[in-house]
């Protein structure tokens, strides 16, 4: 029987919480410490998984800790690496656990642990991950240990912002960025995302650091999308490896973890509800539940007006305090305009108000959605005319900002994401 060990970063100490049991994947069980539950201000690590003295089922356990992992292409690259199927979840988790997102770290049975280290990139090194796609960063998954969700290509690094230099983080080493590539997308997709995400910021939403490495002439091929990790912070006095400051670890789950909803219905389909579910859980446990519920609200407002039909619940998150006693939610992130490729689905993946085709979706909508999701009517509707009143003035000012910066797309993602996006459809509406 394989066994897992299931650590979390409480004020930057590793603490056992249980394990995993199991002999494959359809039978692995997850159980918390006796000891660990009996700790004074213990918290359960997800809001899908309360303190139980009994294990719990196969398919509730590996909603969660499957829900850690990389998917698509990017996992077959990593089960491929590994030499495993890549439905073994438990085997991807035991190699790429040292270092997930959130406070969370998976290990197996006695395998002596792996010394954190960073290991300096060469520009070299940045540059084929930056043309090499997909692959490239699996293969960096794999020699350190990571595991960062989502589809597309990216990685976990270390950034030296005084010094410009990036590193490998080996081990359970925690990285500071995260960066993912561009051509192995869709054309202009990383100018595409920095152009939302300034977007979103302006109109005061918030949203994590970000900018594009350019390790050519600006082309797809040439630059990466780099994120500043809201999961990460510097203490005052940090530990130092290599003598570069060690970042602790603040827990988060996404949405459908928090749901207990599998990756892969991430998308809503038939009238879940899951917006609904989201408002839910912000009410019952968020510190502050009227700010992230309204922020939440916002966030809806600039995917429909953005145009992205990527919108699952995935790309949603709590984040939790230190001492895992606090949960907010997290800062937005994944923004992009899916509906400026013609390759893109018009179906978003949360309905509105009972519309899922972006084009069918109308003010009405909100204001059907905003009652669902149990917000006053009149304040969410109220910060929808303002959203989309104050749009296309933020948009062409995070356009020209990065027209100044030298990415000349980014003026024709703006006309796009006007011609395509929400917004297009709110002014014919209004005539």
């Amino acid at each position: 029987m394989r066994r897992l060990s299931v650590y979390i970063e409480i004020k930057g100490t590793q603490v056992c919480v249980g394990e995993i049991c199991g002999n494959t994947p359809e039978d692995a069980v997850f159980s918390y410490a006796k000891e660990y539950m009996e700790k004074q201000g213990a918290v359960p690590i997800s809001l899908s998984l309360p303190f139980s003295d009994s294990a719990f089922s196969p398919a509730r356990t590996k909603n969660f800790f499957e829900g850690l992992l990389p998917e698509g292409f990017t996992r077959r690259c990593v089960a491929e690496w590994m030499h495993v199927n890549e439905d073994d979840y438990l085997s991807i988790l035991a190699g790429l656990g040292c270092e997930c997102l959130g406070a969370v770290k998976i290990i197996e049975g006695e395998n002596p642990p792996i010394l954190p280290d960073y290991r300096k990139l060469t520009s070299e090194d940045v540059r084929n991950l930056a043309k090499e796609g997909a692959t490239e960063s699996a293969q960096l998954m794999t020699k350190s240990h990571l595991s960062l969700t989502g589809a597309s290509g990216k990685a976990g690094l270390y950034y030296d912002e005084k010094e410009n230099q990036w590193y490998l983080p080996i081990g359970d080493a925690p990285s500071t960025h995260i960066v993912k590539q561009s051509h192995i997308r869709l054309e202009g997709i990383v100018t595409n995302e920095q152009l939302c995400l300034l977007t979103a910021s302006y109109l005061g939403i918030d949203t994590p650091d970000s900018f594009v490495v350019d390790t050519g002439e600006a082309g797809d091929g040439d630059v990466l999308f780099a994120t500043k990790r809201y999961d990460r912070i510097m203490n005052a006095e940090p530990k130092l490896i290599n003598q570069l400051p060690v970042p602790s670890r603040l827990h988060q789950e996404d949405f459908a973890q928090a749901l207990g909803i599998s990756s892969f219905h991430k998308y809503e389909h038939n009238q879940e509800g899951y917006l609904k579910k989201m408002f839910s859980l912000l009410r019952a446990f968020s510190s502050e539940p009227l700010t992230d519920q309204l922020k939440l609200w916002d966030i809806c407002l600039f995917n429909y007006l953005i145009g992205n039909t990527d919108n699952h619940i995935k790309n949603l998150s709590l984040l939790y305090s230190q001492d895992l006693k606090g949960v907010r939610l997290a800062p937005a992130y994944d923004m992009v305009s899916t509906a400026i490729y013609e390759s893109s689905t018009k179906e978003m993946a949360l309905s509105v108000g009972g519309v899922y085709l972006l084009d069918r979706i109308e003010r009405r909508h909100f204001e059907k959605e905003a009652q669902n999701a149990g917000l006053g009517v009149k304040l969410a509707m109220k910060r929808f005319d303002d959203m989309a009143s104050g749009f296309e003035k933020a948009l062409s000012r995070a356009a020209a900002f990065l027209t100044e910066q030298g990415f000349a797309s980014a003026e024709e993602i703006q006309k796009r994401i006007l011609q395509k996006g929400g917004i297009r459809y709110l002014r014919s509406e209004t005539g």
